[in-house]
Parts: structure tokens; sequence; C-alpha cells
């Protein structure tokens, strides 16, 4: 994982031999040929580790990557209404119905309310999601931090300017995730 992160500040840092318009000149298109398909096959690989390590989760665990993360929310965080696990666990409340419904049907968490309002429902662990939460491996994105803490700030500026390009170029900063 760190290399693909060093791969991404590398990119930042490339100065690409220019014309007066901007785009590469004749004697780079070649090198600008390879780091398109470069930056394409980095983020396949972001994409395939994210594949595997759900696949390896639900074989080892039974849980997807979003049930772990769900679990791992509550017991960060204590018992929590779904809504503020939606934003823990960055995805829609509607999504976050279906993973506890999952996580539920697992006996990994419960369900109780605790207000007079019915429509109020609070989300625990239960003593088998309590030992999955701390047994399990932590979340992919947690390899990603842990690797970016060894990088240096400038690195981590590069890295986080050149991923705020490419997500500009394919419009997914404005998808909602919450």
């Amino acid at each position: 994982m760190l290399n693909v992160l060093e791969n991404f500040v590398q990119l930042g840092e490339m100065n690409m031999p220019q014309t007066t318009e901007g785009m590469p000149n004749d004697n780079s298109k070649d090198l600008y040929a390879i780091r398109t398909k470069e930056i394409v096959y980095a983020i396949r690989r972001l994409m395939q580790a994210e594949e595997h390590y759900t696949k390896e989760l639900n074989k080892v665990y039974n849980v997807s990557a979003a049930q772990i993360n769900c679990l791992i929310a509550l017991h960060e965080n204590g018992p929590l209404p779904p809504s503020q696990i939606a934003k823990h666990i960055m995805v829609n409340s509607s999504t976050v119905t279906g993973i506890i419904d999952r996580l539920e049907n697992k006996d990994l968490v419960k369900r109780f309310r605790i207000s007079k309002d019915r429509r109020v429902v609070t989300v625990e662990l239960t003593k088998a999601g309590q030992s999955l939460s701390e047994n399990a491996p932590p979340p992919i994105q947690q390899k990603i931090i842990d690797g970016l803490n060894s990088l240096s700030p400038k690195e981590i500026d590069n890295i986080a300017l050149t991923l705020k390009r490419l997500t500009d170029m394919l419009d997914v900063q404005d998808l909602k995730i919450l």
C-alpha cells in the first residue's frame, strides 16, 4: 500500500515538459502515456485491494467491510443511533439500515429503544459483535493512515493535492456519501 502512496507522491511532484498551450510536447508524449497508464493502474490496485480485503473479511469472519466498519464504530463510540453510525462509516442512512439488519441477523448487534418516542432506535454490540470488533483486522483505511503517517508533511500535501485534482476531474467530489 505504501508503494502506491509513494507513486502518488512522485506523480504529484512530476514536472512534464510543456508547450505554450500547457500540453506535453512531442518529446514527452511517450512519458505522458506511460504516466497516465501508471495512474490508472495505481487506482485499479487500490480498488482491487479493497475488493480483496472485503473477500477475506467475508471468507474468514462472514462480514463485509461496511459491516466491520459499523462494528468498529460501535466499539469505539458505544451505542449509537443509525444516523450517527452512517456518519462514522460514511454511508447513507438508508444504507446503514441494511448493514444493521444483516449484523442483527448474525447476532452481532441489537437494536433497542431508550426513548418514549418509538421512532428513536439505538444500536449496540452484542458479546459476539464486541469480540469480532476487537479481533477483526483493521479496516483497509487504517493501512492507508498508517502508511501516510510515515510520510513527510510535503509528501502528504502532494498526495492530497494530486488526489483532489483527480477527483475534481472525475466530478466525484459531488458524490453524496453522508
